[in-house]
């Protein structure tokens, strides 16, 4: 398995299911657009769609909860970026791109748990978000599933 995550080379390309890679390619797609939104939405998507509210803190304390959503859209930027040169160029490392996303979204969970939003309300995604370590599970799953080498 160890060799699956960490191929000796690339040359081999993805043998997976095709599942987990057409999964990758929503969630690269999704990953981008929040990035985006981060970035460039004057709130960060703090107040409008995370329901952090902005509006009952200093001016200084939303402008740094606005530059740390940027921040961390840029962040999300780079995980796309990667997803998609992996999808593109590097099909061998989608299993390890799968432990990355598993490590990622159970680790948010943990730190939500640990140190929580102060919201006005439930953002849209903390539902959804609950599921995706599991989701990632079940992608890592199908992506170490080896299908047979073509035929020469």
């Amino acid at each position: 398995m160890l060799e699956r995550l960490f191929p000796k080379t690339l040359e081999g390309g993805y043998r997976g299911h095709p599942v987990a890679r057409w999964v990758l390619i929503a969630f690269a797609i999704v990953t981008a657009g929040r990035s985006l939104v981060h970035i460039f939405f004057a709130d960060g998507g703090a107040q409008s769609i995370a329901t952090i509210p902005l509006d009952t803190y200093s001016s200084g304390g939303a402008a740094s909860v606005v530059t740390l959503m940027a921040m961390w859209g840029l962040s999300q930027l780079i995980a796309a970026f990667v997803y998609i040169v992996v999808l593109w160029r590097y099909p061998a490392l989608i299993p390890l791109v799968w432990v990355l996303f598993v490590f990622e979204w159970g680790g948010r969970l943990l730190i939500g748990a640990w140190k929580p939003l102060d919201a006005a309300g439930t953002p849209p995604g903390a539902v959804g978000n609950l599921m995706l370590p599991f989701v990632g599970v079940a992608m890592l799953a199908l992506s170490l599933r080896e299908r047979p080498a073509p035929e020469p």
